[in-house]
C-alpha cells in the first residue's frame, strides 16, 4: 500500500472533518501518486512514529505551474487559505526553499474510504411493503 504522509499535526482536524482533500507536492510527482490508487493516510516526521487517519482513493492527480494553481486547488489543499502567496509561503517552510511561479507542483485530490457512506445507507434501506 502507498503512503501519502503529512509532516503538520494541525492537519490531523482538517483531514478527519473532510476539509483537507488535496495535497500540493512540490514537483512533478504523476509517477509515484496516479488516480485509483489506494493510500494510507498518515500523519508524521521523517524516521518517527506517524499516525494512520485513514485510507483514501487517489481522484486525480494534476501537473501545473505553482501561477496555475486555482482557489479550489488552494482551499481543498488548505482551508485556511485564499491566496496563492500563502500557499507559496507555506509550501516555503515545507520544503526550505524559495518557491517561484514557475515552479511545478502536483495536486493529489483524494477521498476518504469509509465502511458504507451515509447517503448509501439511506438508497439501500428497505421500504415499507405496499398495503393494497
Amino acid at each position: 500500500m502507498y503512503v501519502l504522509n503529512f509532516y503538520s499535526p494541525v492537519f490531523i482536524d482538517q483531514l478527519r472533518r473532510g476539509r483537507k482533500t488535496a495535497t500540493i507536492r512540490l514537483g512533478d510527482k504523476s509517477q509515484k501518486y496516479r488516480k485509483g490508487t489506494v493510500v494510507m493516510v498518515t500523519v508524521g516526521y521523517q524516521h518517527s512514529p506517524r499516525e494512520r487517519i485513514f485510507e483514501a482513493v487517489i481522484d486525480s492527480v494534476e501537473v501545473k505551474r505553482v501561477r496555475d494553481l486555482s482557489p479550489r486547488d488552494i482551499e481543498h489543499d488548505n482551508p485556511e487559505f485564499r491566496r496563492l502567496e500563502e500557499t507559496i509561503h507555506f509550501l516555503e517552510q515545507i520544503y526550505g526553499r524559495k518557491i517561484s511561479h514557475d515552479d511545478t507542483v502536483t495536486v493529489v485530490r483524494f477521498s476518504q474510504i469509509v465502511d458504507r457512506p451515509p447517503e448509501l445507507t439511506e438508497r439501500m434501506r428497505p421500504s415499507a411493503p405496499s398495503q393494497n
